[in-house]
């Protein structure tokens, strides 16, 4: 195994490596954040699927439902181990972080790499359900950001694209330059064009989590009173002509749209629950590649400073809903809302105020640079405290299951 001292390298909010120990230190940190129970969960625990379980909230998700719901079952990402020229991806260490807190909780959580779009995934975890977990199940969390995804019917392959729809979009965005030093600019988008937003929504809308509850039913393995949620996000007015209003808005409303007939097919069949949980915002990997979205942030956590959420924190709430600890409270969309404390009236009158004001020189008086800046850099495993940096690390971490 090869051991090496990291040192961050990054263009713009993309690193170009990960640091295992600040990874896995992450995780423990997510772990200890995470609310107790107001009871231990007792007995072998409900059956889930997450699907996406190593970034952003789909890590959350997974984290979440170990302690706060004592779930077993199967975790699915796709990630890339090491290689002689760059340590594995943030994700592979947080999943091998992940497993060690569920073997130490003593939930059997089994965790699948591969892309989670084709059904050979869908099989491997059909027969793991039906093999390993009694042949029902309880769950399924879905959490996929992806650039595109191969229909396994037709076999084509769609790529999502950020994109206004019907006219251009000019808006401010934060950048930071390699000394770390902060930039408010303007940058224009331009409208989607031809099957811009098709191929988003294949991609980014409910197909691929309806193929799952297909493939599940298909065999036979959800259970009675079987509860699905995709992860959403609708998020400010001063984003949503490049979000909720551009091509993923409708990627988002064709997943909402799929909960909705999901939701009617699940109650007739297994008495069950299909929604879509509307989270937050938060600093991932994927919110840092949309225009606007860092400085937007940056500016929210500058309003609400301790009060933003973390994402953690909205996924045990959205578990205490799945397991009856709090009752399950859709909106009149099928939607379950832990974005309220975001898009209340006050909060969103402040940042956009901030907004307004917002420049290169007076950024750093509206928006909290140094949180913000610092949980980019946490998405890779750095700037994590209590992390020694100087010291080396092996980065040939092995996956879950497999030896070193």
């Amino acid at each position: 195994m090869s051991e090496r001292v990291l040192t961050p390298r990054n263009r713009g909010f993309l690193f170009l490596d990960s640091h295992p120990a600040g990874c896995r230190q992450l995780v423990a940190d997510m772990w200890q954040d995470c609310p107790a129970p107001d009871h231990v969960p007792s007995g072998a625990g409900p059956v889930a699927l997450i699907v996406g379980s190593s970034a952003g909230y789909g890590l959350a998700a997974t984290l979440a439902g170990l302690k706060r719901a004592g779930i077993r079952g199967i975790a699915v990402s796709f990630e890339k181990a090491a290689t002689d020229r760059r340590t594995a991806t943030a994700g592979w260490y947080r999943t091998a972080a992940t497993a060690d807190l569920a073997r130490t909780a003593g939930r059997d959580l089994v965790f699948l790499n591969g892309d989670a779009f084709s059904d050979t995934m869908k099989d491997r975890v059909a027969d793991l359900v039906e093999q390993r977990f009694g042949g029902r199940l309880d769950f399924l969390i879905h959490s996929v950001a992806a650039p595109r995804r191969t229909d396994p019917d037709s076999g084509a392959t769609y790529a999502s694209v950020l994109k206004p729809i019907g006219r251009a979009d000019r808006t401010k965005t934060l950048l930071f330059d390699e000394q770390g030093v902060p930039e408010v600019r303007e940058v224009e988008t331009e409208a989607a064009g031809g099957d811009d937003v098709e191929q988003t929504v294949a991609v980014m809308g409910g197909a691929d989590w309806e193929r799952w509850i297909d493939h599940l039913a298909g065999r036979g393995l959800l259970a009675d009173g079987f509860t699905t949620a995709a992860l959403s996000y609708i998020g400010s007015p001063l984003t949503a002509a490049i979000y909720r209003q551009g091509t993923i808005g409708a990627a988002k409303a064709h997943l909402e749209a799929t909960a909705r007939t999901l939701d009617e097919r699940l109650g007739r069949t297994v008495g069950g629950r299909a929604v879509t949980s509307v989270n937050g915002a938060a600093v991932t990997q994927s919110s840092t590649a949309i225009p606007g979205i860092a400085l937007y942030t940056g500016l929210l956590r500058g309003v609400l400073g301790d009060g933003l959420v973390p994402p953690i924190h909205q996924l045990a709430a959205l578990w205490d809903q799945f397991t009856g600890a709090a009752p399950l409270t859709p909106d009149d969309e099928g939607r379950i809302r832990l974005d309220t404390w975001e898009l209340a009236d006050d909060v969103q009158a402040a940042v956009a105020e901030r907004w307004e004001a917002a420049t290169t020189d007076t950024i750093a008086g509206l928006a909290d640079l140094d949180w913000f800046r610092a949980h980019v850099r946490r998405l890779y495993g750095f700037s994590v405290p209590g992390v020694d940096y100087g010291a080396a690390v092996t980065v040939d971490v092995p996956w879950p299951g497999q030896a070193s």
